[in-house]
């Protein structure tokens, strides 16, 4: 495997594929709101690309796009004394001209417009000389507070620059892990951490995508060591970013995997390791020749689905599942202790997979996907793999030996936005 020109094809992959859109749909809300407030038609003018997108460690799953409008300080008269929610209802109303079709609610701080595979988030506020900017607060009663957006994103670019142009494609390749992996991590905290770990070595400042390899595994023991603690720092403007799901054990199976992956260079399924940290957005080894395919789908039929054909991914809130299994004349035991002790399941056990926590709120739809893997599903022509709309229980039944996969999915506004994977080993046996 050539390192540098894989890991060149896996960054090209994760680049976002709708800019122009998102360019046009940023320009239209800015347009609209500028004649409201500015007495110009400017695109462009007094709004910010905040958040990844406007640190651009973004990925081409992105769905929450975070903007600016920075207000004239003559408008801040009108609504200083306890009138937060009236500015932001204004704000709304204003958008709301330009897509009046369109789902669209004040959010606390921010108006969230919902297109269908991503949504904007409008905060309105006012700058200061210093570049910070004070914006309205609605809960509790209403108050005004302060963010540094600006500083944050002048403090990724400055080291982005200073490693080598390392830092953003660190940022984008963890994304491609969260999301691969369901791991509940904000992009202000992915990017803070990717700051930290960049600040404190020397050692990729002259490094380039030669040494990605090494990157990914410094960076995920670095992330896997990180100390017990609720927040990290922003860079730039120090704001505290709260941790709110520990991620330190899933970053260490991933740096098992990486040592494996990294181990396993010069062969031939170096790559297949890979997409076991990242997914379908790392690139495949070589082509099979037509011959080679031909022969390898002459029994079985792929009938497996992906996720994200269907929807955007991008994991935002912690997902868990279990598994209870049973079988006449024995205890039932769920399948989370089984696989901590190690033991792989007999065939004809009744499963009922569940889940047992879910931090997406509001409304939300599940799915569910079963996939039978090994020589038995395929002799059978019996993979699976078909994502199918449920509730929040599944029921399976163990069939046959192999190492099968059960995922489930939280979709929200057309975005999955939380996941998690169970694996079910099954012994031999058939019944």
């Amino acid at each position: 495997m050539n390192v540098s020109s894989t890991f060149q094809e896996f960054l090209q992959n994760l680049a976002i594929d709708n800019k122009e859109e998102i360019s046009n749909r940023y320009g239209e809300i800015t347009k609209v709101l500028n004649i409201k407030y500015r007495n110009t038609e400017s695109k462009t003018l007094n709004s910010l690309k905040v958040g990844s997108y406007g640190r651009f460690t973004a990925i081409k799953s992105i769905s929450d796009l975070d903007m600016v409008y920075i207000l004239p300080w003559t408008e801040y008269e009108r609504f200083k004394n306890g009138r937060q929610s009236a500015l932001l209802q204004e704000v709304k109303k204003t958008i709301q001209s330009r897509y009046p079709k369109t789902d669209m609610r004040g959010d606390g701080q921010v108006v969230v417009i919902s297109f269908t595979n991503y949504q904007i988030e409008v905060l309105p506020a006012f700058e200061y000389e210093d570049g910070s900017f004070l914006y309205p607060d609605t809960n509790d009663g209403g108050s005004w507070k302060t963010t540094k957006p600006r500083l944050e994103i002048n403090a990724i670019s400055d080291l982005h620059q200073a490693k080598n142009q390392n830092l953003r494609t660190l940022c984008k390749m963890i994304r491609s892990w969260k999301n691969y992996h369901g791991v509940a991590m904000g992009g202000l905290l992915i990017d803070s951490v990717a700051y930290d770990f960049l600040n404190s070595t020397t050692y990729y400042d002259d490094k380039s995508f030669t040494y990605y390899d090494w990157l990914i595994r410094d960076f995920l023991k670095y992330l896997s060591d990180l100390q017990n603690t609720n927040h990290v720092f922003a860079p730039g403007s120090n704001q505290k970013v709260y941790i709110k799901k520990k991620f330190q054990t899933r970053a260490k199976k991933a740096h098992k995997l990486v040592l494996e992956a990294i181990e396993a260079q010069e062969n031939k399924n170096a790559n297949q390791k890979w997409k076991k940290i990242f997914g379908r957005n790392f690139p495949s080894a070589i082509q099979l020749t037509t011959e080679a395919m031909d022969k390898s789908i002459a029994t079985w039929t792929n009938t497996e689905e992906f996720i994200e054909d269907k929807y955007n991914v991008d994991i935002r809130y912690d997902l868990s599942i279990d598994c209870e299994v049973t079988q006449a004349g024995f205890r039932t035991d769920n399948l989370l202790s089984i696989l901590a002790n190690k033991i792989r399941l007999l065939p004809n056990k009744e499963l009922k997979f569940q889940i047992i926590r879910n931090d997406v709120k509001g409304d939300f739809e599940i799915y569910w996907k079963v996939l039978n893997r090994g020589e038995e599903a395929k002799k059978r022509n019996m993979i699976r793999g078909q994502i199918i709309k449920g509730s929040s229980i599944q029921k399976e039944k163990t069939n046959f030996r192999g190492d099968h996969i059960v995922e489930c999915y939280i979709v929200q506004n057309n975005i999955v936005v939380a996941k998690d994977r169970i694996h079910v080993p099954i012994s031999e046996g058939v019944h």
